[in-house]
């Protein structure tokens, strides 16, 4: 078995490598640096033009699950993944096709090996910058770069990751950013407080209510940001707003942690 797997990989590798450089100009000849965004939605294009070049569906999901991983992944892993209710044969053929069907510049994005596949050095891609601005905001001990405390950062951090993709592969990286990303707005809403950056602090946080509209911390993290600045009113309707999203939703109560924060107002 293990030896017609082998033979079975070397085949399709060998497919997959002449429809990769047949006919293939080289990048220098070609077209520059390669950009996948998954962030908003899938996208590909080459940086510096306007025009996308068109992919087929399986070549999109291939793109975009290569485009979620640090490394390579094993041919055989990506076909079982991607077309996980295939037959073996099936999903093997399923992923030979998705190759064959990129365009030319995107042949260039990936790297064919016997066994794996990967995103080609040259490509970037927008969750990776995005999910290492956020592991600094997370990490004290990370180093901070400019513009990890600004309206950029908090953009990059309020899109949500492939709208609309409902493969199981895919709503499960969805889930994981969304997570991140909400922590994250989380940690930039308090570093921008604790600066004095009330304005961009206020936005942070509304970007974290409006992703998840039922998170304590997000109603937590606007209310203190009210409460920093002396806006007694706002933190106190903020905290109301809450409230009643809270029974009307759950039927629950805020927590004591919450309300600790709106204690001392509500006393003056």
């Amino acid at each position: 078995m293990a030896t017609e797997l082998t033979k079975r990989e070397t085949v399709e590798a060998n497919s997959s490598h002449a429809l990769l450089t047949s006919g293939r100009p080289s990048r220098s000849a070609g077209s520059g640096s390669l950009e996948i965004a998954v962030l908003g939605g899938f996208r590909f294009w080459v940086r510096g033009k306007d025009a996308l070049p068109e992919l087929p569906g399986g070549s999109q999901r291939l793109l975009a699950f290569l485009a979620l991983r640090e490394r390579g992944v094993m041919r055989t892993a990506a076909a079982g993944t991607l077309w996980p209710e295939a037959s073996e044969d099936h999903a093997h053929a399923s992923l030979r096709s998705a190759i064959s069907r990129l365009t030319l510049i995107a042949h260039e994005a990936i790297v064919v090996t016997y066994q794996n596949l990967r995103l080609a050095d040259h490509v970037a891609v927008d969750i990776r910058e995005s999910r290492a601005l956020a592991h600094r905001l997370l990490n004290p001990g990370y180093p901070e770069q400019d513009g990890d405390l600004s309206d950029r950062a908090i953009a990059a951090l309020s899109v949500d990751l492939l709208p609309d993709w409902y493969d199981d592969w895919a709503v499960a990286e969805v889930e994981e950013w969304r997570q991140l990303r909400l922590h994250a707005l989380d940690a930039l809403a308090e570093r921008l407080t604790t600066a004095g950056g009330y304005a961009a602090a206020t936005s942070a946080a509304l970007a974290a209510v409006k992703a998840e509209p039922l998170r304590e911390t997000a109603h937590a993290a606007l209310i203190r940001v009210y409460v920093a600045e002396g806006n007694r009113a706002e933190a106190l309707s903020a905290y109301q707003h809450y409230r009643a999203l809270l029974r009307a939703e759950l039927s629950l109560e805020p927590t004591p942690v919450i309300r600790a924060l709106i204690r001392d107002l509500q006393q003056l």
